[in-house]
């Protein structure tokens, strides 16, 4: 089963996704907090992205939804497509789009994504990874 790992960032797990521009097709890396406590399972988004990343890589706009805790109000749900070339993995995604990500982050890996894989240190207190 393929496995990738990435290093905390300001203590915290991390994730890289590449999402495409729409504009050109150029793949962009964005670095997002692994979290586990954002949204539940049946959540029905996987990211909380900075708006303009949506918007920039063509991301559909399909359902509000109101969040509470650090993102209080009713966001918008992009549809997009997001990659972890790492492992192989690329598929259409739901992300909230917001103002503004974690300071160091360009946004979050909530639960309903996460969760889709194995996930942890696998080991290493200063790692955070995923494998299929």
């Amino acid at each position: 089963m393929p496995r990738v790992l990435w290093p905390l960032v300001s203590g915290r797990p991390s994730i890289e996704i590449s999402l495409t521009l729409a504009a050109d097709g150029t793949a962009v890396k964005r670095v997002l907090v692994a979290d586990t406590g954002a949204a539940s399972m049946r959540a029905p988004f996987d990211f909380i992205l900075e708006e303009d990343d949506c918007l920039l890589c063509g991301g559909t706009p399909t359902d509000l939804v109101q969040l509470g805790g650090a993102y209080l109000g009713t966001f918008p749900i992009y549809v997009l497509w997001a990659e972890i070339p790492a492992i192989g993995v690329g598929r259409r995604v739901r992300a909230v789009g917001v103002d503004s990500a974690p300071l160091n982050f360009n946004g979050l890996a909530c639960f309903a994504f996460l969760n889709q894989f194995t996930y942890g240190n696998f080991g290493n207190p200063d790692q955070f990874g995923l494998e299929t």
